[in-house]
């Protein structure tokens, strides 16, 4: 059974700056909580990546 639920909106999320970049990351898991398909604002966003990059690796790139 798929269960519909609301997506998380990226303007929401607050960061704390002083937490060490793997607790950033995790944060920002946690509050996402589906980090290939959200909002942001009025829009959804739906991500997808390809080649040898992982979403581990991008999203800490853009939290660094």
């Amino acid at each position: 059974m798929v269960k519909d639920y609301p997506l998380a909106d990226l303007q929401d999320v607050v960061i704390d700056p002083v937490l060490p970049s793997e607790d950033r990351f995790l944060s920002f898991v946690q509050q996402i909580k589906n980090p290939y398909c959200f909002r942001c604002g009025k829009f959804t966003v739906h991500t997808e990546f390809s080649g040898e990059v992982s979403l581990e690796d991008r999203v800490k790139q853009i939290l660094l």
